[in-house]
């Protein structure tokens, strides 16, 4: 089955408003820049992203979160986003801040049919007793705040029960990808692009390079094809788009003076 579509626009011109949305990437390493434009160049609107982080204001989910489209985010990391925090403390954007480790598994287990787990992290914390401020009002106030969740013992050690998560739609990048939606990550690139594939009703990658069914070996896939239901060729002006979020420049080092 080929599953190429001709572009990121026509990819993802039934994402519609309110629709939730698994997002890859870390920081701004592995993001699915091509789509996320696309769908800005869309107009949709109170998306509910789950995610690491919402990009840089400038840069990924930024740019959707700076024109108002999302409603909510599911996520670990505010990153270098001020006008997140902004439209947060302002009570513009709803946010549920989740153990980064916690959220990889969510993902994960909403992919593998699993609805929800137990795990240590959170246990005797605000992220377990509950309280923890989802939303504020105008002046600062919260206006929602997380539940309090189940917790149980297993062999003497508390944990806590998280609910898997899925999504209408997952936006993902890849490095190497077929027609059947077999796809490759590279690297760090790799981080959360197969967990956010795996919990998408309806996933779409974007793909570096688009190779023939077959050019891929078994043992180098790292998602198997069932999982992705769209792929996107980029240009390669689009494959060489890759920002970097902090640069950082050592000092050359100091000359020495050598003396006979």
């Amino acid at each position: 089955m080929d599953k190429t579509f001709p572009s990121a626009a026509a990819a993802v011109a039934d994402i519609g408003d309110g629709a939730s949305l698994a997002v890859g990437g870390f920081g701004l390493c592995g993001i699915p820049g091509t789509l996320l434009s696309a769908l800005y160049v869309q107009g949709t609107s109170s998306l509910r992203v789950v995610s690491n982080n919402c990009g840089t204001d400038d840069h990924g989910l930024g740019i959707l979160l700076g024109a108002g489209r999302i409603a909510r985010v599911t996520g670990s990391y505010v990153g270098e986003n001020k006008e997140f925090a902004r439209r947060y403390l302002g009570g513009e954007l709803e946010v549920e801040l989740v153990p980064q480790g916690t959220l990889a598994e969510r993902l994960r287990a909403g992919g593998s049919g699993i609805p929800a787990f137990y795990t240590p992290a959170g246990v005797g914390t605000p992220l377990a007793d509950g309280g923890i401020p989802w939303s504020h009002h105008a002046d600062g106030s919260v206006a929602v705040a997380s539940p309090a969740k189940e917790t149980r013992t297993f062999r003497g050690r508390d944990y806590v029960l998280e609910e898997a998560i899925t999504c209408d739609f997952a936006l993902v990048r890849a490095a190497r990808g077929d027609r059947h939606g077999n796809l490759v990550f590279d690297k760090s690139a790799r981080n959360f692009n197969p967990l956010a594939a795996m919990a998408g009703r309806v996933t779409v990658a974007e793909v570096e390079e688009l190779v023939e069914p077959g050019a891929l070996g078994p043992d180098e896939i790292h998602l198997p094809g069932v999982f992705v239901q769209r792929v996107v060729a980029l240009t390669p002006q689009q494959a060489a788009d890759k920002q970097i979020e902090r640069r950082t420049i050592a000092a050359p080092p100091a000359k020495k003076t050598v003396t006979h």
